[in-house]
């Protein structure tokens, strides 16, 4: 592993970015940290084993920053292995995961800075969270939900229904808690592995404006969901298995026990209802579970 790091003061937020093979992106979002109107952060980039120019690339980036910059060279294991990475070396308040092809309007550092003063004092509060909008400036998917201050992450998607995108902040010290559980031999278990163990404990603070725009590239997770699913089934069914437990509704147990036992048929797990907590509804969910592997996961 190599690191390197430039400037040394303690800021607020920590705007950490993973990435792999993606130099020829990592400008466009450099540019728009440089036209922060807050510049009270460290960008943190782990490097997942990159054969192109990154390193090189961010070197020049430190040359010309008006903020810290430290970059983190790391053998190839996947963006989750990353991301521990991140956040075992991050002494900042707050952990902003920031993807390569992602890039911040130049309000945010400082909407961060203003919602944070307001909530930081409550401790049943995690952190924020925001919206994802594409380059037209409008949300990928719905608004925040109208009233809500604070929520879980998992009932901003299952209780009020939100669609698309979000932008999660977390303390640092909490995710330090919850490091992403990574199989061996795989590379990938979605985010919100750690986001809902950490909604057994917390809220988020809801903040009802884009905080990253996107563009979905064709080797990101976005296009490649079916095969990352293929590559990483093990962990994919502990995702799954997880979400069963944290169902309250029986809509919610069938449908999360119908993509558990897709985990289990692509892992050849046998007998996968047995460790499930609603056993039976995970076992009639095994032949619509068949038929989306025979189909959509063929």
């Amino acid at each position: 592993m190599t690191a390197f790091h430039s400037m040394n003061d303690m800021e607020l937020l920590c705007i950490f970015t993973p990435t792999y093979e993606r130099a020829f992106c990592l400008p466009n979002l450099f540019e728009s940290l440089k036209q922060q109107k807050a510049l009270n952060f460290r960008w943190l980039i782990v490097d997942d084993g990159s054969t192109d120019n990154t390193e090189e690339v961010v070197e020049s980036f430190m040359a010309a920053s008006p903020f810290p910059i430290e970059y983190i060279k790391q053998e190839n294991g996947g963006k989750q292995r990353a991301h521990n990475t991140g956040v075992a070396h991050c002494e900042n308040e707050l952990f902003f995961c920031v993807d390569s092809d992602d890039v911040l309007p130049p309000h945010v550092t400082e909407e961060i800075e203003r919602q944070w003063s307001d909530a930081a004092s409550d401790r049943r509060i995690a952190g924020l969270v925001g919206l994802c909008g594409g380059r037209d400036g409008k949300p990928l998917g719905t608004s925040m939900p109208k009233g809500v201050s604070t929520l879980t992450f998992w009932d901003l998607y299952y209780k009020y229904g939100h669609k698309g995108d979000s932008a999660p902040i977390y303390r640092t010290e909490i995710l330090k808690q919850f490091p992403f559980d990574v199989e061996p031999g795989e590379k990938f278990i979605a985010e919100p592995y750690v986001y809902h163990q950490i909604d057994q404990h917390y809220c988020l603070r809801v903040v009802d404006k884009i905080l990253m725009t996107r563009e979905y590239l064709s080797d990101g997770y976005t296009s490649n969901v079916r095969k990352v699913t293929k590559e990483n089934p093990i962990g994919y069914k502990k995702l799954k298995l997880m979400y069963i437990g944290y169902s309250d509704t029986l809509y919610l147990q069938f449908y999360n026990s119908i993509l558990y036992q897709v985990g289990c048929i692509l892992s050849n797990t046998k007998h996968g209802s047995a460790a499930s907590p609603h056993r039976f509804v995970t076992a009639l969910a095994w032949l619509p579970a068949y038929i989306l592997v025979k189909t959509v996961y063929r």
